[in-house]
């Protein structure tokens, strides 16, 4: 009886190891969003102006929108180009997991005091959903939310 509780502890204990062992560990968010995103749709409030490869779009310039997000080195430079063809640089950095903030962007986006920050709606490997924090002077003053894909 007790070998056979012996054998059952040992077995449960193999199990138990190898599937604890073979879980993929998740990168952190500042790791994960390291990358170039494009606008695959975006919100001005809860009116979607932009989808890609959209025809009836509001605001087509969002196909030249992108955010690019560096860690080389340990440097968080940022590269911000609007919809508008503006481009801004700076640093970014990732606060609680679900805060993106970009910050020193030079010159500085209008109303801006070269800061900008985004909630961390979603993020996937390809794709990232962020919500801007503050209104955008250039959208009429409206929440912005973006959703983004790599590449």
């Amino acid at each position: 009886m007790k070998k056979s509780y012996s054998l059952l502890w040992c077995t449960m204990l193999v199990l138990a190891m190898a599937a604890t062992g073979c879980k993929e560990k998740v990168k952190p968010v500042s790791e994960r969003i390291a990358k170039a995103w494009t606008a695959e749709s975006v919100k001005h409030g809860s009116t979607v102006v932009y989808t890609r490869g959209g025809s009836n779009n509001q605001t087509p310039a969002y196909s030249a929108f992108r955010l690019t997000l560096n860690n080389a080195s340990g440097a968080k430079t940022a590269t911000y180009t609007e919809f508008d063809g503006n481009t801004f640089n700076g640093s970014w950095d990732v606060e609680n997991d679900n805060k993106l903030i970009l910050s020193g962007l030079t010159p500085a986006p209008t109303g801006s005091g070269g800061r900008i920050e985004f909630t961390i709606t979603s993020i996937e490997d390809a794709k990232l959903v962020l919500t801007r924090l503050t209104t955008s002077p250039k959208t009429g003053g409206s929440i912005n939310e973006y959703t983004l894909t790599n590449p």
